[in-house]
Formats: C-alpha cells, sequence, structure tokens
C-alpha cells in the first residue's frame, strides 16, 4: 500500500479551492482530525487523551456510525470539538457517480450537523467537489497522513510520519476506527506531549 505522507505542493496547488494546511500562526498550532468514527472505547478514549491537553480536534464521522452511537457523537459535541461530514456509508467518490455520491452526503448531514466535509480515501471527482461547493461545503483535506490505517506498520512509524512533517499549521489526518485502533494507542500520546511541550496548541477547524 502506498500513500504520500505529506501531500505533495503540486496537488495542492492542483485543487487550490480544497483546505489542505493552515497559514503558521503564534504560538504554533496543529489542526488534530479524526476520521471514520464515532466508534465506542476508541473515539471515548480519543477525547480523554485530548481532554488531557485541553486540545480541540475535528472529528470527521461517518452518518452510519452517528446512527449506532449517538452517544459518543453527542459526548465529541459536549467537549467543545467540531464535527464534519464524511458520508454516510464511507463512499469512494471515484467509484460512485456524482448523484449518488452527493445523495450519501446529504444523508449524513441529517445526523451530523456540520459544513465541513472531508472525502473518504481523499477521493473525489472534480464534478462532485464542484457540487459540494455550490452547497457551501468547505472540503478538508490534509497536510500529512500518519498512516494509522495502515495494518503493514507499527505506531512508531506513524509517530515517525508525523514528527518528520508536521509543521506549524499543518492539518493531520488520524484515525478513531478499530482498524487504526493498535497504533493510534500509541501515537497520539506521544505527539500530544512532544508538540505541547514545544509551545504547540491544538485547534479544530471552524
Amino acid at each position: 500500500m502506498w500513500y504520500p505522507i505529506k501531500t505533495p505542493n503540486f496537488i495542492k496547488l492542483f485543487f487550490p479551492n480544497l483546505l489542505w494546511h493552515f497559514p503558521a500562526t503564534s504560538p504554533p498550532c496543529l489542526y488534530l482530525t479524526f476520521d471514520d468514527g464515532p466508534i465506542p472505547e476508541v473515539t471515548e478514549w480519543v477525547l480523554m487523551q485530548l481532554k488531557e491537553y485541553e486540545a480541540k480536534a475535528t472529528f470527521f464521522c461517518i452518518g452510519h456510525n452517528v446512527v449506532k452511537h449517538p452517544n459518543v457523537y453527542d459526548r465529541i459535541l459536549s467537549e467543545g470539538h467540531r464535527v464534519g461530514n464524511h458520508t454516510y456509508n464511507h463512499l469512494n467518490g471515484w467509484k460512485h457517480k456524482t448523484d449518488e455520491y452527493l445523495e450519501n452526503v446529504k444523508k449524513c448531514a441529517q445526523v451530523v450537523d456540520s459544513k465541513l466535509f472531508r472525502p473518504p480515501y481523499g477521493r473525489l471527482r472534480n464534478s462532485q467537489s464542484r457540487q459540494l461547493l455550490k452547497e457551501q461545503y468547505r472540503p478538508v483535506m490534509w497536510d500529512v497522513i500518519a498512516g494509522d490505517f495502515d495494518r503493514t506498520i507499527d505506531g512508531e512509524r506513524c509517530w515517525q510520519n508525523i514528527l518528520r512533517y508536521s509543521k506549524n499549521g499543518a492539518i493531520i489526518v488520524l484515525h478513531d476506527s478499530k482498524k487504526a485502533w493498535p497504533r493510534l494507542k500509541y501515537l497520539l500520546p506521544r505527539l500530544l506531549e512532544h508538540y505541547s511541550k514545544l509551545g504547540y496548541i491544538f485547534q479544530s477547524i471552524e
């Protein structure tokens, strides 16, 4: 499995209407995002870790999981984090027609009240992107992906991916899923502790 840990600049330039990162700030800031939840135990553990460091994050939720686990979803909101639409069934935009894809986004919007949107797998047709922007969604991509979903690597490799590429203003992708759980448990505490000691803050995407 190959995927770029750091999103190449030429991709960002090719899709300027998508949000990839934020400008550097003082104090320095990282934008942690979590995809594919909410999942009991995993998402709840993430929330506890974030609370310890007074960190805010953005959770891109699958609509089906919100319906299954409404209490976990409500806890995300009650603890001051932001949520985003990640489709109802985690659809791959390259494999679905635009109308079908957008209907799935709208179905998710019935249970996830947000105009933030992240396409599963980062795969989105131009026609889908244009329509989402027309309907005033804010498509959010990323600057750095840890790779915690990748069963062929371990938590230390994921942590090194973050250390090597994350800079002030970066949007970082993590996953609050059962698949990513073994690596996320190793990675997230180290990330929060390390960057907090460097004076970073962690903010949600508005």
